[in-house]
């Protein structure tokens, strides 16, 4: 028996017929569509609940122009308190042209199959668009921002703190941050569609805090770094993070802070980051004019800093080391011009420093200090020559352009011209050591002054009086060296600097050794007839008497050139009061 081919079937035949009719319609529907509605918004179509379907471009502009009003105000709630969006503060305007291109774009995507499905559609589906808008984000932006700050809480994170030389662990508390994003995209919405109902502002809650287990885990940490150390260095600058700064870097739920370490990476090498400097010599009528050393391009690893910070941290967490020390990593890039090229002096590198701060000083002694230190600045002193400090400042008076600072004479302090010039010749003496050069002659002060130990071991100060008193060292080197000064009057540092040529000479100052110590004396009150009844001014600073020594030796390739121990004997010192008795007038 023959089998009929599955199409005879007559059920099969009239299906099939049905289906091609039904595929035929839709094409003629396409086809009339895609005639129909050739440069016109297909059926359907509606922007902020406006219906565009069939019309032009043109006539769709026209019609959003005549029928759109966009509300002049959206209010935010959140709580109690409500917030304003107009459309003048965020400079927000309709755009009919884009949002009838928008309109005429739906179904013409270019995938025949999803266009053909699309536009069949159209005939029975509503498609809702929004009006395009332009606006000034920045503004809309700053508004938000302003209303963030009246309603969020910021979240307290977990810290570590020292409390009695214990550490104690903050456990932090929850905040609520403004959900930016889902806000800007509200107060779009309700602008496209026309919408002038209220928008809910919703807060996300931020919970920094720790579990049980996290919080033993986050303290024992800190325990592990109460006592230690990190330094970061390069050359003369170093940055230190110890205690709660150390802390700062510890993540309790990811290990490390990563944003904290690149952050402090990043100031760290924003400080150190320099271009090459070309050396400048200008040499004048035996004196140095215009001075400018030769300095390398400076230019550090940010990234490997990050690293080495990471590891170091870990170093110290794991192991017993209670000091780690960081050197920046660092690319060099050479002058152009060097010092050697331009000076036949010999003068071509820093050899020593000296340093002080003078915080705490009257208005007269820091002009003082400044006047004082100018006549240093571009001092050559040739080979094998005596440096004389009183002979270089020469006449110190209010004829040479000094004022009255306090100054120690006769046993007292007392004010007198010239005040605050032993700053300078203590910083000098400080420069001389470091650069390894023979001292000549050095007087300590009558008392220990608090101006020269300000980040400096008591010892290291130096006294001068013409003509009796002076501070004098020697060249012996093969070279010329150049003296020079810096005053930062905004951190109240003075700096010396000698330049010279490096003959391979390490000089060293031994730690300061401080005996005999004598307490002050009481305090000494007298008065004053210049001085209004209820005014009392301090003249005098207590301090302790002392005897005070430190040794300075000076070798080269493993040979004592020089070697000499300072001793100084500070008296002990009264405070003393000036009490006002003359009558009020």
């Amino acid at each position: 028996m023959l089998k009929k081919n599955f199409w005879d079937n007559p059920h099969i035949k009239n299906n099939k017929e049905r289906i091609l009719i039904f595929f035929e319609i839709l094409v003629i529907i396409f086809c009339i569509s895609n005639l129909a509605f050739t440069g016109r918004v297909f059926p359907n179509t509606y922007v902020a609940g406006i219906g565009l379907g069939g019309k032009t471009e043109k006539q769709a502009i026209e019609t959003l122009g005549q029928k759109i009003s966009i509300p002049e105000n959206i209010r935010l709630v959140y709580l109690t308190q409500t917030f304003d969006i107009t459309v003048g503060s965020i400079d927000l305007f309709p755009d009919f042209s884009a949002s009838v291109q928008n309109a005429l774009g739906i179904h013409r995507t270019g995938n025949i199959i999803y266009d053909f499905k699309q536009r069949i559609f159209s005939f029975f589906r509503r498609e809702d668009l929004g009006l395009k808008l332009t606006k000034n984000d920045e503004k809309l932006n700053d508004l938000i921002s302003v209303i963030s700050d009246q309603i969020e809480v910021n979240p307290i994170y977990p810290s570590l703190k020292i409390v009695d030389g214990k550490v104690v662990l903050e456990k932090g508390s929850i905040g609520y941050k403004l959900d930016r994003n889902l806000l800007i995209a509200k107060i779009g919405h309700n602008f496209s569609f026309l919408d002038g109902s209220d928008i809910a502002i919703s807060l996300l809650m931020v919970d920094p805090r720790l579990n049980q287990e996290e919080e033993t885990r986050f303290l024992k940490r800190g325990k592990k770094l109460l006592d230690k150390k990190l330094t970061i260095s390069y050359e003369d600058q170093m940055f230190t993070y110890q205690k709660e700064n150390l802390f700062m870097f510890l993540d309790p739920n990811n290990v490390y802070d990563t944003k904290k370490i690149s952050d402090i990476s990043s100031e760290i090498v924003n400080k150190l980051n320099q271009e090459p400097v070309n050396s400048v010599f200008v040499f004048e009528e035996g004196k140095v004019k215009e001075f400018t050393p030769s300095k390398n391009g400076v230019k550090a690893n940010e990234k490997v800093l990050s690293q080495m910070i990471v590891g170091n941290l870990r170093t110290l967490e794991e192991t017993d080391a209670e000091i780690s020390n960081i050197t920046v990593p660092v690319t060099l890039t050479p002058p152009q011009v060097t010092t050697s090229d331009v000076n036949n002096l010999g003068i071509k590198e820093l050899i020593g420093t000296g340093i002080s701060y003078f915080a705490g000083s009257i208005p007269g002694r820091i002009h003082n200090v400044n006047l004082a230190a100018s006549k240093f600045t571009g001092v050559i002193v040739p080979p094998g020559e005596t440096f004389s400090f009183t002979k270089t400042v020469g006449d110190i008076s209010a004829q040479t352009g000094y004022r009255q600072a306090y100054i120690i004479s006769g046993g007292k302090t007392i004010l007198g011209d010239g005040g605050g010039v032993c700053q300078v010749s203590t910083t000098l003496f400080r420069a001389a050591l470091n650069a390894g050069l023979p001292i000549l002659e050095r007087t300590a002060h009558a008392y220990r002054v608090g101006y020269y130990e300000q980040s400096s071991p008591p010892g290291l100060d130096a006294t001068v009086y013409s003509p009796t008193v002076d501070l004098k060292f020697k060249n012996d080197t093969s070279n010329h060296i150049l003296i020079q000064t810096r005053v930062d009057n905004k951190k109240m540092m003075l700096t010396f600097e000698i330049y010279g040529t490096n003959d391979g000479r390490v000089s060293t100052i031994s730690g300061s050794v401080v005996t005999n110590q004598i307490a002050p004396p009481p305090d000494v009150y007298q008065d004053d007839p210049t001085l209004a009844i209820d005014k009392v001014t301090q003249t005098e600073h207590k301090a302790w008497g002392a005897t005070v020594t430190f040794n300075y030796t000076v070798e080269r390739n493993g040979e004592t050139i020089f070697k000499k121990t300072f001793t100084s004997k500070y008296q002990p010192w009264a405070a003393v009061y000036l009490r006002g008795t003359a009558a009020v007038q």
